[in-house]
This record gives structure tokens, sequence and C-alpha cells, in this order.
């Protein structure tokens, strides 16, 4: 055997140099991993996942027992929350419903209680105040959205010079929202709804960017919601409170329209310029307004094929209800 195999394995001489190079390593690597972590040091506490959280399934690949788990995760966050027990369920879309919306905008005031009814009903923040609902303030004769002002401050609305256009999601058939998202956080239910789930959502807000509507919202803060302000009706995929850092969206209030009521924006609307309801079913209004009105999308060019319509009486009892489309309108009659 050699000399060399009969002597210990020495250890290499720690010298002062060396001990601060792998001090400052070791600090280094504890200063990556602190770093790591000051996401979730900054989160309230009842937003940070628990395990169950953190590892569930997508929804389309939940079971009944997954979704009771589920359900019961989000009733007790808003309870520690706010204090309340709330009634969270999962909502699913009925056969042979397709809901579109059609908007009549030689009726639209510029009101904004659509906007307000929304905000309320599907839980969004109030500081920063999110909003579905854009209320475009259009110079007459023009259809092109880009020329609208969503800031309009008026003392009396509407405005002789203007005409009103909301603007919302379009839910469309043919989604680039949707495409774009890289882990199939949003997709269109059967009943033309398109959804996100909040759970799955990683807010890269690709669908933000792809989306030609304006229709999606980030959480870029904790969202703000006065206790005595909370809707505790609350669906999965609707408007159960969101976190910060996700995509959120309008989707038609389908914790209400699934189960046979109208959207809370329809609701409100003091002048009824919005209809709602089964495209399928010929009897419906929103189908007979597309039979017999002379309706239109926006971006049609796009090709998003939208569930929203916009369309104009054709004949006005007074002045104030003529069209506010002006000279643009009549000429492509």
């Amino acid at each position: 055997m050699s000399e060399s195999n009969n002597n210990p394995i020495e250890a290499p001489e720690l010298d002062r140099r060396s001990f601060l190079r792998g001090g400052l390593s070791v600090a280094a690597g504890m200063g990556a991993f602190v770093a790591a972590l000051k996401p979730l040091a900054d989160m309230d506490p009842n937003d940070i996942p628990s395990l169950d959280g953190f590892l569930q399934k997508h929804y389309k690949e939940m079971d009944e027992e997954d979704m009771e788990a589920a359900l019961k995760r989000i009733a007790d966050k808003v309870q520690a929350r706010w204090d309340v027990v709330p009634n969270v369920r999962d909502v699913r879309p009925e056969e042979g419903v397709e809901f579109v919306y059609a908007l009549n905008l030689s009726r639209c005031v510029g009101c904004r209680k659509c906007v307000h009814a929304c905000v309320d009903e599907n839980n969004q923040s109030r500081s920063p105040e999110i909003q579905y609902i854009r209320v475009l303030e259009m110079p007459r004769g023009t259809l092109d959205p880009e020329k609208g002002n969503h800031d309009y401050d008026r003392p009396k609305v509407p405005s002789d010079d203007h005409f009103y256009m909301p603007v919302q999601c379009h839910q469309c058939e043919n989604p680039p929202c949707v495409k774009v998202c890289p882990v199939e956080a949003t997709w269109t239910e059967p009943d033309g709804i398109t959804v996100v789930d909040y759970d799955w959502c990683i807010g890269c807000r690709y669908c933000e960017a792809a989306c030609p509507y304006w229709a999606r919202r980030f959480n870029f803060t904790e969202p703000e919601i006065p206790k005595e302000e909370l809707n505790t009706d609350m669906a999965y995929l609707s408007n159960r409170p969101r976190p910060k850092g996700v995509m959120e969206k309008c989707t038609f209030c389908l914790h209400r329209t699934r189960e046979g009521k109208n959207p809370a924006c329809l609701e409100v609307c003091p002048v009824g310029a919005r209809k709602f309801g089964n495209v399928l079913d010929p009897q419906s209004e929103v189908a007979q307004i597309l039979r017999t009105k002379r309706v239109f999308v926006l971006k049609e060019e796009q090709g998003t094929l939208p569930r929203f319509f916009y369309y104009f009486d054709e004949r006005y009892p007074d002045k104030a209800a003529a069209p506010a489309l002006g000279a643009e309108s009549e000429e492509s009659r």
C-alpha cells in the first residue's frame, strides 16, 4: 500500500481571507433567499395560499370534492378578512343558452350608473376603484372609439354635441385574450362568457395587451372593499374578491344571469338602453333586436366576433331620442 494512502486527509488551511470569502458567499446566498421570500412578506397573511390552495387543480380538472374544498377556502378567507359569512357558489352554464348583450346608443345618456352598479355587484376594488365598464363620450358623426373620452366631467349629461358609448368585455367568440394566456387561466364557457380562474392566473397581463376593447383590469395593489359594501353573494368564476397581481373582467354577472336574473348594469339603467338575453331563444328580446335592428360591433376588422352589439332606434318620438351618431350613421343606411 502506498504511503499516500496511509496519510489522513488534511483539511485545507482556513485563513482570514478564505474565511471572509466563504462568509460572503453564504451571506450572498442568504440575501438571495430573503429577496425571493420578500413578496410573501409583503403579502396580506390572508392572501398567502395554503398548501392545499397552492396545489389546487385547474378549474376544468376539479371534481365536486375539489370544488367544495376550494369554495370553503374562499369563504374562510372572506370571513377572516371581513368578518362576514359569504355565500360562495360554483354556478355552471345551462345547456341551450348563449348570452348576448345589445345596447341602444340612441338612448344612452352617459350617466355612468351602469359603471358604479357593476363595481358594487362584482366586489371591485374601491381604492383604487377598478371599473369594468368605460362610458365613452363620443363626438357626433364618428364611430371611432379612439376619439372617445371616458374622463368627461360634466355637471349635466347628455351633451348636445356628443353621444355615449359604454364599452366592456365583448365576450368574443374568437377571443384574442384566451389565445395568448400561457397557463390557460382564461377561457370561453359554453354560454359564451369568457372567464378567468383567479387562482390560476399568474398576472402576466398578456390578455390585457391582446384585448382590443380595453376590457381587462389588473390589480396592481391590494384591492380595498369596505366591509359594509361587500357583496356576500359570490361565485367562483365571477365576483369573489380577487387578490393583488391577477387579471379580472366583466363576466356578464354570471352569478346572476345563469340563475335567470339580469346583469346589474342593465337593472340600473334609467333609460332602458341595455338589453340582455339568450340569443338561441328566438322569442328573446335580444334575438328580435338582432333580426330587426341595424346592429354593429366595435372593431369588426379584428375578427373577434363579439357577443356585444350596438344599435339605435329607427324612428324617434322626439328630438331628445334622436340618434347621436350624426351624419355618418345616416350615410351608412
